[in-house]
């Protein structure tokens, strides 16, 4: 699976932060992109694996023309097929439901955008990860593994061309691609060669409780806006209110949300989560501003029995 938690607490907070309107008001629209904006992620996913089949099916395109020129060298008629016969890549090229998810998604950029794949391969082909590669002329699954993985980690993911052609095709993408190049990192460790069909297709939720819970943690914070809104008025009243970040006030808003509203989240867990977020997304002060109004809060709440945690471990 590739969604943790705190991911989909961020999908919450980014689409209560663009809500424009009211508690009252019908925000069936919005939920609709949270999970839009969420389901979106399973596609960069499938667009950034099919780039490495991409890239192979570019080299073995460039093998070819190489054969095929008037005043072809020996070395052009022979040429060393250890990239294109990588066991990784052919296992990527030829996995069925990998390829059936690409078409049903419609991951057809490459198609359209083949520069980028130009520009991907000529980074991999120039490197000294691939010249060290390419001294031997046959190679084992471990070896061939080994450098996919590096090949990722140090050229794909760090690509900044291939980082502004993702930013201008989904704004949502730039906050999914650490995620997403961490599950694709993990998958490559972990291939072996002879992997399950589905091995390259994970599961984008956990299970059907993490999607209803980026659902409940959206509309209960909406619904409980007014009544949580007085509680951080309260505890911030020697706050200048135009002070107080934007991003901090809706993190704010869903951590009360969730320290009411979720029995079977622990508390230690809520706050954390937040201060990391805020951490990230917001200033920073931040943490310190949020620590302090949860910690206040939690020990009201204590102190007039108004958390209702069940389970082992939770305040």
């Amino acid at each position: 699976m590739m969604l943790t938690r705190r991911h989909i607490r961020v999908k919450v907070m980014q689409t209560l932060y663009a809500f424009k309107g009211s508690e009252s008001d019908d925000f069936s629209k919005d939920q609709k992109f949270l999970l839009y904006s969420i389901d979106n992620m399973y596609n960069l996913y499938l667009l950034l694996i099919s780039l490495l089949i991409e890239v192979q099916k570019r080299a073995e395109d460039d093998l070819q023309k190489k054969q095929n020129k008037h005043l072809a060298t020996k070395e052009d008629k022979d040429p060393n097929r250890k990239f294109v016969n990588n066991h990784l890549l052919k296992n990527l090229c030829e996995n069925l439901q990998l390829n059936n998810q690409l078409e049903a998604n419609k991951i057809n950029y490459w198609e359209l955008d083949g520069e980028y794949v130009d520009v991907v391969f000529k980074a991999i082909t120039s490197s000294d990860l691939y010249k060290e590669y390419m001294k031997t002329r046959v190679s084992d699954f471990h070896e061939d593994k080994e450098f996919i993985v590096d090949v990722f980690k140090e050229i794909i993911a760090p690509n900044e061309k291939l980082y502004d052609y993702l930013e201008d095709k989904n704004l949502t993408w730039l906050d999914d691609l650490p995620t997403v190049n961490t599950t694709i990192l993990k998958l490559l460790r972990k291939s072996k060669a002879n992997v399950a069909e589905g091995f390259f297709v994970p599961q984008l939720y956990k299970d059907i409780e993490d999607k209803q819970f980026a659902i409940d943690l959206f509309k209960k914070t909406l619904l409980n806006r007014t009544v949580i809104n007085e509680e951080i008025d309260l505890k911030t009243q020697n706050w200048d209110a135009d002070r107080i970040a934007n991003v901090d006030y809706v993190l704010l808003q869903m951590a009360i949300c969730e320290l009411k509203n979720f029995p079977s989240i622990p508390v230690k867990v809520t706050i954390n989560e937040y201060l990391e977020i805020s951490k990230e997304y917001s200033t920073p002060k931040s943490s310190i501003f949020i620590n302090g109004i949860l910690d206040k809060l939690v020990k009201e709440y204590e102190a007039n029995s108004k958390l209702k945690k069940v389970g082992r471990g939770l305040m």
